[in-house]
């Protein structure tokens, strides 16, 4: 006689779970997870499209962050909102900030326009002009017309960021056609806690045009030049090995790379970030200001 096997068959038919079950399940993953999820089953898209999945995947203090905007925003669910918070910048605070989610994590983004940083001789007409700009986020930027002495600092208060977050900094600009003393000296960027708190990136190398040594044939008068300043030519060759470059954003601006840092739980004061270049003492002008990026670092 056969004997009766006396294992069980312990799988989970999630199929036959209550709905609030697999929401919850939902919740815990990611918005992407969420998205791909809607392909399983009709009873999986239900859930995974509804108000409570997605108001999990938006940040605790979003109520608060859109009353700060100066226009109302309209949405049919919590999922059309976190779509267009993630590729439609909003403003706030009376337009001198704007606020995005990172689409894959939720996470919370913003950038500080050029009129809420401080700017070292950015109200004397002859140095700096405010104008603007039909592709900026924001109602004014700040164009460099000519000055030696460059300094741009911004602070961010760090209980607006998420939290547990790797952040990195960046400063978004434009070049103007024409600009001169850009790439003479490279510019020191930092990202430092006010007051303490941790640790964050001291002072690097970043350079104020794009990169575009070796893309252009040097004269003869050059070379002869770098023959005979052999060591001028390899610092400036470890300064470009060093140092982080301008690249191309979506949106058709530049951002150079300030720095990062974690954002801890419960993390109080402000982050700061700065740029300088004080110490070539030459005139430098033909840069266009939109503001500084605080962005959740991408995963790799």
């Amino acid at each position: 006689m056969e004997e009766e096997s006396s294992g069980s068959d312990t799988r989970v038919d999630f199929y036959a779970l209550p709905e609030g079950c697999i929401s919850d399940i939902i919740s815990l993953t990611s918005p992407r997870d969420a998205c791909r999820s809607s392909a399983v089953s009709l009873v999986f898209r239900s859930v995974a499209e509804s108000d409570v999945v997605w108001e999990r995947f938006l940040p605790s203090d979003y109520k608060e962050i859109l009353s700060r905007s100066d226009s109302p925003l309209l949405f049919s669910s919590k999922k059309h909102l976190f779509f267009h918070l993630c590729h439609h910048p909003i403003l706030i605070d009376n337009g001198n900030k704007s606020f995005a989610l990172d689409r894959c994590s939720g996470k919370k983004s913003f950038m500080i326009a050029a009129r809420e940083l401080s700017i070292v001789w950015g109200d004397v007409p002859q140095y700096w002009r405010w104008r603007s700009l039909p592709n900026s986020r924001f109602s004014e930027v700040a164009e460099l017309l000519n000055v030696r002495w460059l300094e741009i600092h911004g602070r961010m208060e760090r209980r607006m960021l998420s939290t547990a977050t790797n952040y990195v900094a960046y400063l978004v600009l434009k070049f103007v056609e024409g600009g001169r003393g850009l790439d003479t000296q490279p510019a020191e960027a930092s990202v430092r806690f006010v007051g303490g708190g941790g640790a964050c990136n001291g002072p690097r190398n970043v350079f104020l045009k794009p990169n575009t040594y070796g893309q252009q044939r040097p004269s003869i008068e050059e070379r002869l030049g770098y023959l005979r300043n052999t060591t001028q030519l390899v610092s400036r060759l470890l300064q470009i090995a060093e140092g982080q470059f301008p690249r191309e954003r979506e949106d058709g601006w530049m951002e150079i790379q300030m720095g990062e840092f974690f954002n801890g739980p419960g993390e109080d004061g402000e982050v700061e970030m700065s740029l300088m270049e004080v110490k070539g003492g030459h005139w430098k002008s033909g840069i266009i200001i939109q503001g500084i990026e605080l962005r959740p670092k991408q995963s790799k």
